[in-house]
């Protein structure tokens, strides 16, 4: 009860505003424009959801933009979409602390505020991811919906969500993109022991009062149900999205970007487009590259992110005496720009440290991959290990680069020779992509926002 009293703080603090003289909020209730069919299905409802992605990104952006694919659907299916979101994915500059701004017909309340990346000191992501959700918690109150979708990380998104639900009783489904917080507990980004009550308390919190939870993976899923026994609300998989259309639309066989850049075609490239991270273990390529290097130097790892290890990572290639030689490191890009760089490439890749807790991940990597239809390097557990082996369309790496002689060194140099099984896989990532498409992920949304509005 007293985290819920603290985290309704922010609404009294408006109302207690509009009680010195503004004028009072009130909530009509909406004309829908089309008028609700005689004989139709109340789920068929037109729906204003309200979307809070605290680092929304489009394609002119790098990041993931799960999000803007799905405000797209939701806005063809007929609904209305609203965001609360940050300045950090837009590069326009904001002079008002929140902006209005419209993107295709997606509608963005813009809260201005300094940029933050993986590098960016975690006390002061602390901050920030306090900051927005204090602000969006009095922001939210202004703005009508059916429904709130909050899409985490940070799980503080979930705050204005339950600011909202407790004062306007409008329902909530909370994205759950990585499980928080026993991610970061694991990886000791969180030590202290108050701050691991608090974070763990609301989790509870928000899992307990949402109407719908959607983790990116049934690992996830798995964790929450485990943990959490008595949910009254249902948990639904909706994995992260793999477009090969929209891969396919975006590149130019006629183009060489890789072969420009490097100077040289490279016999087989191995792309990793990703967030340098410590959880993301890049030392783990640079290891594998080193080893290849003397077997198979026309083996080639082309690394393209930004984060708090890149520098590190640099100075690690360097010393070893692999950068730009079977090494390279380029500066992130927009996502629109991928499509082409996986195209040129053999394949895809997605590190992770080796914390179990980790394994659970649903990186746009693994799906952009798939979705460029190129096999998947891996070299962790879980979900993604079993489909790629399931579906043979990768090559898995042990999660400890130690476990790595040179028989399984030799194994993969053959593999990367062997077009047969090269053109298969490629096949099969296509196949595997499409389980995962824009339409399903939607139909699926629209099926528990629909169940959520009509208190299903």
């Amino acid at each position: 009860m007293k985290l819920r009293a603290l985290l309704l703080a922010p609404s009294l603090l408006l109302e207690q505003g509009t009680s010195q003289g503004s004028r009072p909020l009130t909530l009509a209730p909406r004309n829908l424009e089309t008028p609700f069919p005689a004989g139709a299905h109340r789920s068929e409802i037109r729906m204003k959801i309200l979307y809070i992605h605290q680092y929304f990104s489009t394609p002119k952006t790098s990041g993931g933009i799960r999000s803007y694919k799905l405000a797209k659907k939701l806005l063809e299916n007929g609904h209305e979409v609203e965001f609360l979101t940050t300045s950090h994915g837009f590069s326009e500059k904001f002079e008002k602390r929140w902006n209005y701004v419209e993107i295709e017909g997606i509608r963005f309340h813009v809260l201005r505020t300094k940029r933050a990346s993986n590098s960016t000191p975690y006390l002061k992501r602390i901050g920030l991811f306090l900051q927005f959700s204090f602000l969006a918690s009095m922001k939210i109150l202004k703005l009508e919906a059916d429904v709130v979708l909050a899409s985490s990380t940070p799980l503080t998104v979930g705050i204005p969500a339950l600011v909202k639900k407790w004062r306007h009783k409008k329902p909530f489904v909370f994205e759950v993109r990585d499980v928080w917080p026993e991610a970061v507990v694991a990886i000791g980004a969180v030590k202290n022991g108050m701050a691991k009550k608090l974070l763990y308390g609301l989790e509870a919190l928000i899992y307990r009062n949402a109407n719908a939870l959607v983790p990116l993976s049934m690992d996830m899923e798995t964790s929450i149900t485990n943990r959490f026994p008595g949910l009254d609300c249902p948990v639904k998989t909706i994995e992260n999205i793999a477009e090969p259309g929209w891969f396919k639309r975006n590149i130019d066989p006629e183009k060489s970007i890789i072969t420009e850049k490097l100077g040289f075609k490279p016999r087989f490239a191995i792309l990793y487009a990703g967030t340098f991270g410590k959880v993301n273990g890049l030392g783990y390529a640079l290891a594998l590259a080193e080893r290849l290097l003397p077997i198979d130097p026309s083996i080639v790892f082309i690394l393209i992110g930004a984060g708090g290890e890149r520098e590190t990572l640099v100075q690690r290639a360097k010393q070893k005496n692999i950068l730009d030689r079977n090494v390279f490191i380029w500066d992130p890009v927009a996502k629109n720009q991928l499509p082409q760089l996986y195209y040129e490439a053999q394949m895809g890749s997605s590190f992770v440290i080796p914390i179990k807790e980790l394994w659970a991940n649903s990186a746009n990597k693994f799906f952009d991959t798939l979705a460029a239809g190129r096999p998947v390097l891996l070299n962790y557990e879980g979900w993604q290990k079993k489909a790629l082996i399931k579906n043979n369309v990768g090559f898995v790496l042990p999660y400890d680069p130690e476990h790595i002689d040179l028989t399984f060194l030799n194994n993969f140099v053959a593999y990367t020779r062997d077009k047969v099984k090269l053109q298969l896989q490629q096949k099969n990532a296509i196949g595997l992509a499409e389980q995962f498409s824009l339409e399903t992920a939607t139909r699926k949304y629209l099926k528990i926002l629909n169940g959520a509005v009509n208190h299903e």
